[in-house]
This record gives C-alpha cells, sequence and structure tokens, in this order.
C-alpha cells in the first residue's frame, strides 16, 4: 500500500483508532481521573452548527468516564489538545515532518495540508516538541567513541550584519556517538565554561572522545577514558581512527536543512530545530529505523506536552 493512500491519512474516525492503538495500547485512559474501565464510548455526537457547517460536525473518539463524569479524545493531553487541525491533517504533517531530511518548511506545510500559515507554523513547532527525546543518559559506553563540536548559526538578536567571524552567530554545541544518537545543544558562547559542563553531564566517562584541537577541551582527558584531537588549523582532519567527521556529517545536514529549506530560525526558537534535526538523526535508516517507524516514534512523543500561542517559547 502506498503510504499516501493510508487510511489515516484521509479517513478522520480511521486517524483516531491509529492514535488510539499507539497512545493507548490497553484500551482508553481517563486524562482527568486515570481511569482505564470505567467510559463508554459517544456515538453519533456533533459539534455546534455553524455557518460553514450547519448540521455540525461528527466527533470521532469521544469517550464519557463513568467514574469523573468527564467528556474526554485521545487529544487531551498531547500536542494535539485544543487543535482545530482535523486528526488526519496532523498525521499527514507529522509523516512529512519525519520523512524530509533536511526538514520542510511551514509554507510548504501550509500549501499541502491546505491550511494557513499561521496554523502550519504552529502545528511544526508542535511536532518539533514531540520530536524532543529529553533523554538524560549519558551518550557513549566503554569501547564506544563520541565526537564533540561546536558550529555557528543565524544570527543573534540585536547584533549587527558582519561578513566573516561568529561573534555575532548562535552557537550550538553538538555530541554524536558514532553508530548511534545525536544530541545537540545552544549555548551563549564557545568557551569552556558553558561547554564542558554539557560534555560531561551527556557522555558516559568510560567514553572515548574525539574533537579538534578548541582549547575548550583542553582538560577533557581527565574526565573520560580516553581524548585524541585533529590539528584543523594544520591541516589534519584523520588520523587513524582520531577525527570529527561524524559529527561534522551532521552539521551538514543541518546547516543545508537551516539555510535551504527553513532559510530563517530566531534565537528563541533554535532549539526546537535542534531537537528536529537531532531526532531524525539519531532515527535514521543507518540504525534501522525507516519513515514509517520514525512517524510512529514521534508520534508516541505527543502524550504530556502542551504548547500553547500563549507559551511559544
Amino acid at each position: 500500500m502506498s503510504v499516501l493512500s493510508r487510511p489515516e491519512f484521509h479517513d478522520e474516525a480511521k486517524a483516531f483508532e491509529h492514535v488510539e492503538s499507539i497512545l493507548w495500547p490497553n484500551g482508553p485512559v481517563c486524562p482527568k481521573c486515570g481511569s482505564v474501565d470505567r467510559h463508554y464510548a459517544l456515538k453519533g455526537v456533533r459539534t455546534k452548527p455553524s455557518k460553514k457547517n450547519p448540521n455540525g460536525v461528527e466527533r470521532h473518539g469521544l469517550y464519557k468516564c463513568s467514574a469523573c463524569r468527564s467528556q474526554f479524545t485521545v487529544r487531551m493531553g498531547t500536542i494535539f489538545e485544543e487543535s482545530h487541525l482535523p486528526l488526519t491533517k496532523w498525521l499527514q504533517a507529522i509523516h512529512l515532518m519525519c520523512a524530509s531530511k533536511k526538514g520542510i518548511s511551514a509554507h510548504q506545510m501550509h500549501r499541502i495540508l491546505e491550511c494557513t500559515y499561521e496554523a502550519a507554523w504552529f502545528l511544526c513547532h508542535r511536532i518539533r516538541l514531540a520530536m524532543a527525546s529529553g533523554e538524560l543518559s549519558p551518550m557513549g559506553g566503554g569501547g564506544k567513541t563520541v565526537e564533540a563540536d561546536e558550529t555557528y548559526i543565524g544570527r543573534l538578536q540585536g547584533s549587527p550584519v558582519k561578513r566573516g567571524g561568529s561573534a555575532h552567530k548562535n552557537t550550538v554545541v553538538t555530541l554524536v556517538e558514532r553508530g548511534g544518537k545525536a544530541r545537540s545543544f545552544h549555548v551563549d558562547t564557545a568557551r569552556m565554561g558553558n561547554v564542558m559542563p554539557i560534555v560531561r553531564a551527556n557522555i558516559a566517562k568510560e567514553s572515548a572522545l574525539m574533537t579538534d584541537e578548541s582549547g575548550i577541551y583542553r582538560r577533557a582527558s581527565q574526565d573520560f577514558s580516553s581524548h585524541e584531537f585533529v590539528t584543523h588549523s594544520k591541516d589534519e582532519y584523520v588520523r587513524g581512527n582520531v577525527h570529527t567527521n561524524t559529527v561534522e556529517g551532521f552539521f551538514s545536514i543541518f546547516k543545508r536543512g537551516m539555510k535551504g529549506v527553513y532559510q530563517h530560525c530566531s534565537e528563541h526558537h533554535l532549539h526546537r530545530y535542534l531537537a528536529e534535526f537531532d531526532f531524525r538523526y539519531s532515527n535514521r535508516i543507518a540504525l534501522g529505523v525507516d519513515d514509517g517507524t520514525r512517524a510512529f516514534i514521534a508520534l508516541n512523543g505527543v502524550k504530556g506536552k502542551r504548547l500553547t500561542y500563549r507559551r511559544p517559547a
């Protein structure tokens, strides 16, 4: 079956069934009181009539809890809550963002989904929130190698436009486990006091650390099983298995997406875009994760996450 012909992308009832099967694998759960067995489905309930829909619109996936008497759907307590977009469009958007290696712009999303640009922009940010893993367990471990590096993107708010240099740009630090996942962080400046606490907190001490010759990492050998670096200033990029090519490959994808697809990103929202690129890299085909599985993982991340227009940060 073609991906585009999947029923949950076109049938609202099927979309609810699909999301319920993922978020409620053991059956509906009341988000208010947590009841799992004292509820019943409400069939044939419609929204209030309007000029656009004089007979109202059927409400799919609606349940009533016998314990607390509240009505609920699988949307509640997720990024879908209070959204006026059909669930079919949400699922299409999640698939598009998960399947596009370098991302998909809000303008493109608004044309594909036939919704307003504002709705598409906000929808994309909600999906990025679902993609953010929040994982705290250290990367690497015994016998594993983690690469660390910094890059610069965009322009700091209020700073003048300059050519060359990085003082006026946003600083991003990324850690990549070879053959594994990536984690990126937006920091104020690339200084030892900003970067090394992140490195120590996110990389297991048993790991081998690979960096360039930056002075930020000059004391890293005392924190990890080994620390080796290449000297880019002397045109040294690979020495045996010592290199930072993996993390630089991540930066290549990230910058092509930010410059070629998104074109502009404010400092305020940079952490969300980093979460998006980390998610796709950490769930890539080389790790056995295809587009459908990636969308399934993203859909699992919608629970317990809300983002409102009053709180866009």
